[in-house]
């Protein structure tokens, strides 16, 4: 922020808690002058989310203290921090075999997102999305979308999955569709191997190829009851 900005701050500052307020004329120079050296680089606000203002107020709200300088640069360094954490370069339209272009459009966007002129640049979410129905129809045609030679070449290291696809085919239940009260494996995930030390404490938690008894029993349960509902 400049100096006429600076002295906007102090002046606003100065309206919530009237310590900050210097009578004498050499003073208030001085102040101005130790908060413009201090919050040289800290802008005064921006179009996302930041505004020194409301962060001097905050101070004065909640802390006994008077505030500084460093009460304003501290949150301003946070922020620029949070904002450049969740950004992710994009790929810049400068020719690539142009190094200096490419790597100043790189350095120009990450400067533009830490002061807060240009919003953070994030890819979207590949996980945890719906999926689409016309892909679920096209699934359910096609069966899965992982071939049959490349299954049988991972059932060696995805024993848990492959022992529960194997239970499917033979008809019988899945036990991965319910709660295992052994292992406490919830709802989808493999059981684990757990012992009970004689201290009462369980200890190990390596996954297991198949799913203990009562997980079953509870499954085939209710697969019969859903049976019988129908």
């Amino acid at each position: 922020m400049d100096r006429r900005e600076t002295a906007a701050l102090l002046a606003y500052i100065g309206r919530l808690d009237p310590r900050t307020i210097r009578t004498d004329q050499g003073e208030a120079r001085d102040q101005l002058a130790q908060w413009h050296e201090l919050l040289d680089e800290v802008p005064l606000a921006t179009t996302h989310g930041w505004d020194a203002c409301v962060v001097a107020r905050r101070h004065i709200r909640v802390s006994p203290y008077q505030i500084l300088p460093a009460d304003v640069a501290r949150p301003w360094e946070s922020y620029k921090r949070d904002r450049l954490h969740r950004h992710t370069d994009p790929t810049p339209s400068a020719d690539p075999d142009d190094q200096a272009a490419w790597t100043a459009e790189l350095v120009g966007t990450r400067r533009a997102v830490a002061a807060g002129t240009a919003q953070p640049v994030q890819y979207r979410q590949l996980a945890g999305r719906r999926v689409s129905p016309r892909l679920e129809a096209r699934l359910k045609e096609v069966g899965s979308c992982i071939p049959p030679e490349a299954r049988t070449a991972l059932a060696p290291f995805r024993r848990a999955r492959a022992a529960r696809e194997e239970a499917l085919a033979q008809g019988q239940p899945d036990a991965l569709s319910v709660r295992c009260d052994w292992c406490e494996a919830p709802v989808g995930e493999p059981c684990r191997r757990r012992r009970v030390d004689p201290d009462g404490f369980a200890r190990g938690n390596a996954v297991r190829a198949t799913s203990h008894h009562c997980r079953q029993d509870l499954a085939a349960a209710q697969q019969a009851h859903q049976a019988a509902m129908a």
